[in-house]
């Protein structure tokens, strides 16, 4: 009788064993089934609350240290809480972010030689010192072409001048973009050099006074009411330690009008100069001086990132950090008529697509074996200083920083055969991307207008300049069929003509299909760098490497 029970018993354990084995299986395999469910889950409804909500008049426009400021980070953290997300600074799901707020006062007028200028119409003029007057007297003003100092291109339009004291006039985007066949610079794709914020960077190096970029709309990217709208009124910057005296005192823009008078004024051709500024490294005086007074109102505040994560199963200290800036321009009770600048497309929709992404990892019945972090940042409008803050005071550190994904103006104009990807070529992250693309029968393709340098115009840059690969892509310009390829035409006219404008709302008529699909595949391109080992790199080309 004992040996039955000791056999009928054993046949117990044998039994149980394979039935938890069994169990086992079948939990595993539908855990590993559950990444499709939940991929196909990210939806276009959610998509639509999200950016309807985020862009509604209700939020103000979102102007950073405003009661739109504060509705959205209730917004964020209440979803992040109730997906299961854990604050991402020590107890608070906020990162405070110290801001200057300065305005300066419109009636302001630029005199260049008989030139008087009138502010938002011929130029604009700021500054970035923490002074409540800054006068430019009889300034010289010093044509110095692109403003460019590049020791790798061989190229330094400062090269045996002084400019301490003096106005510098520079020319937007960099010597590549007009001149493409001539193996200057990367042709067309713009670098760095070519950006607004490296001109006035290198006018400060080298001592200027003031710095004054001209404007023109192909190579900027964008029409002069841009600027006009985004560099009037209130202005942030971070807090400086020495009020930003080490900053040129003045900041400005001219429009080409204006710049082809100046030129006319000093007894040049614009175009002439232009074209000898193109050929090489290029400085002339215009024996002209400039004045003007920037009286200037300023006070300091804190804004605030939003900072969620889900702690990884085996490597927790390691992360994938997902961003999307919250803020946009805020309203102006000046204008007649609709006075709120809404930010649905730029950047409700990048928001609304981290918020899907952060469901869909919550949903996931195995969790990756690191920490996926969602980090929703202020003030990108004003120059990427949230991001730029995050970056400079880490919360995790950057070498354990996985990757960068940035979701910014994602695509309301359905979907498409192809991925656009923004500064392509610069890392190993775009092998991940081609995998996820591939699933989607997509392809990958670099930017439609490379020349635009959009990779140095997002918050994925303030994680590439500190060495952590940073990924920006989304919808291309292939559409997925004909009654698509109709939609985007009628739709892009306006996307196009609301940028920073009081008319970038929410549209019942978008397609938010493309949406929807470049969520599913950044998506998965986090789920796989969360679900490895693997440390990706730069490119042995690009201009960026990891810090060690």
């Amino acid at each position: 009788m004992k040996t039955c029970h000791m056999m009928w018993a054993f046949s117990l354990i044998i039994i149980f064993t394979l039935s938890a084995c069994q169990n086992s299986q079948t939990t595993e395999t539908s855990q590993a089934d559950n990444f499709d469910e939940v991929y196909k889950q990210i939806n276009t409804q959610d998509l639509k609350t999200h950016i309807k909500t985020l862009a509604s008049d209700e939020y103000e426009g979102r102007l950073p240290t405003t009661i739109g400021e504060q509705k959205t980070l209730d917004y964020l953290v209440s979803e992040f809480k109730a997906l299961g997300y854990q604050p991402g600074n020590g107890d608070s799901y906020l990162q405070p972010v110290e801001l200057i707020e300065m305005t300066a006062d419109p009636d302001m007028t630029l005199t260049i030689g008989d030139n008087n200028f009138v502010y938002k119409e011929g130029m604009i003029a700021s500054t970035k010192r923490e002074q409540s007057l800054v006068e430019l007297k009889e300034s010289d003003l010093v044509f110095v072409g692109y403003g460019v100092n590049a020791p790798e291109y061989n190229w330094n339009d400062y090269e045996g001048l002084d400019v301490k004291g003096k106005t510098v006039v520079i020319l937007v985007n960099d010597p590549g973009f007009e001149n493409p066949e001539s193996g200057k610079f990367q042709g067309k794709t713009m670098t760095y050099y070519g950006r607004w914020s490296y001109k006035y960077e290198e006018a400060s190096r080298q001592g200027a006074e003031a710095a004054i970029i001209v404007h023109e709309t192909k190579p900027a990217s964008y029409g002069w009411s841009v600027v006009a709208n985004s560099w009037s009124g209130a202005q942030y910057g971070l807090v400086s330690k020495n009020g930003n005296a080490d900053r040129v005192a003045v900041e400005g823009w001219l429009t080409l009008e204006s710049a082809q008078k100046v030129f006319a004024d000093a007894g040049l051709d614009f175009t002439a100069e232009k074209e000898l500024a193109k050929a090489g490294p290029y400085n002339k005086a215009l024996n002209l001086k400039a004045s003007v007074t920037v009286k200037n109102s300023f006070k300091t505040s804190e804004s605030y990132n939003v900072i969620a994560s889900l702690p990884g199963a085996d490597s927790p200290d390691e992360h994938v950090i997902f961003t999307a800036h919250w803020d946009h321009l805020g309203k102006d009770e000046t204008k007649e008529g609709d006075q709120i600048y809404n930010g649905a497309h730029d950047n409700a929709t990048g928001v609304a697509a981290a918020l899907v992404m952060a469901k869909a990892y919550a949903n996931l019945n195995i969790k990756p074996q690191r920490s996926t972090t969602f980090l929703i940042v202020t003030a990108e409008e004003q120059g990427l200083l949230g991001s730029k803050y995050y970056s400079e005071h880490p919360i995790i550190p950057l070498d354990k920083t996985v990757a960068n994904i940035n979701m910014d103006a994602m695509s309301v104009l359905g979907k498409t055969k192809d991925v656009a990807v923004i500064g392509m070529g610069k890392s190993e992250l775009e092998t991940y991307l081609a995998k996820a693309a591939k699933r989607q029968n997509r392809y990958l393709v670099e930017e439609g207008h490379p020349e635009a340098g959009y990779y140095y115009r997002s918050d994925h840059f303030s994680f590439a300049k500190q060495g952590v690969p940073a990924l920006y892509a989304k919808g291309g310009e292939v559409p997925v069929d004909e009654a698509t390829a109709q939609y985007r035409k009628r739709t892009n006219v306006i996307v196009r003509g609301c940028y920073h404008q009081v008319c970038d709302q929410f549209r019942e008529s978008w397609d938010l299909s493309g949406i929807e699909e470049d969520a599913q595949l950044l998506f998965e391109v986090g789920y796989d760098l969360l679900s490895s080992d693997d440390w990706p790199n730069w490119a042995e080309t690009s201009e960026f490497q990891r810090q060690k």
